[in-house]
């Protein structure tokens, strides 16, 4: 059910016109753009897809905001992605930091944070550019690591699968914010950021996928084998991203205000429930 405080309206993002049209006819005083293909592996496995979808929504929007003569400010979430290959020494990661890409999604990310610049400049749009790092929470899709370990965690209890969880690479350290934190982020970025201008979102905390693996462990009902897909793995992967959100905070007061294990158990929960209303129908 559509809550009736919302106006819904739909329009291929692929479509100026379509665009066009709805923009002149909501003239919204806030943009948030958050339209894209942003799962790595698919952007491996179509990589013209994504690149193409990813800046020809974006320039569809930028396009149908000055058709329709609009000045309000419009969010553009890039990634951390667009960092890159980190290198030693490099953490936290800054603004500043280069732009080393490794995957055709960070690339689409890459070029949708500079068109953003370029139409800020000459265009006189105010773009917000924000670089997220990983958020994650309730709802997010089971292709994005938390959801697939809490979902796979949920299904073994519930012996709709075997007791096995399947892993990349554990190893690896992230930066995690709850999205509940980064949705009130974005609107504070609208209200108080600069336009044109660049800024980090995260937690400024680092932790392994096996400390949230081991989270989930001590909170399963049954005992589980842990098992290495070679699938899950990248072809390249930062063994540690850590964010420095410094510049933002001090421009908008913000803080994260969930603690990573409340996200994971709201998240565990959540699929406990998915799970259980399948096994009901």
């Amino acid at each position: 059910m559509v809550d009736p405080r919302l106006m819904v309206c739909y329009a291929d993002l692929r479509e100026r016109e379509a665009v066009g049209r709805v923009i002149r006819e909501t003239r919204p005083d806030l943009v948030f753009h958050l339209a894209a293909q942003a799962h790595v592996p698919t952007s491996f496995a179509d990589p013209a897809g994504t690149l193409i979808d990813n800046i020809v929504f974006q320039l569809n929007v930028f396009h149908g905001i000055i058709g329709a003569g609009l000045e309000c400010p419009i969010l553009i979430p890039g990634s951390n992605e667009e960092y890159g290959r980190v290198e030693p020494g490099e953490l936290p990661i800054r603004e500043s930091n280069p732009l080393r890409p490794t995957n055709p999604y960070a690339v689409s990310k890459v070029a949708q944070d500079l068109l953003a610049y370029q139409f800020s400049l000459t265009e006189g749009l105010k773009c917000i550019r924000i670089r997220p790092f990983n958020h994650t929470g309730p709802r997010q899709r089971p292709n994005y690591v938390i959801p697939s370990l809490a979902k796979q965690v949920t299904e073994a209890e519930a012996g709709i699968t075997p007791p096995v969880i399947k892993v990349g690479n554990l190893e690896a350290e992230r930066d995690f914010t709850d999205v509940r934190d980064v949705v009130r982020a974005y609107h504070m970025a609208l209200l108080h950021c600069r336009p044109g201008d660049v800024y980090n979102l995260g937690s400024g905390r680092a932790v392994s996928i096996r400390y949230i693996l081991d989270f989930f462990l001590t909170r399963c009902r049954v005992p589980l084998k842990i098992m290495k897909d070679e699938g899950r793995m990248r072809p390249w992967d930062n063994p540690k991203v850590i964010c420095d959100s410094t510049k933002f905070r001090a421009e908008t007061g913000w803080q994260p205000k969930i603690p990573l294990e409340q996200t994971l158990t709201d998240t565990l929960d959540y699929w406990r429930t998915v799970t259980a209303s399948r096994l009901a129908d």
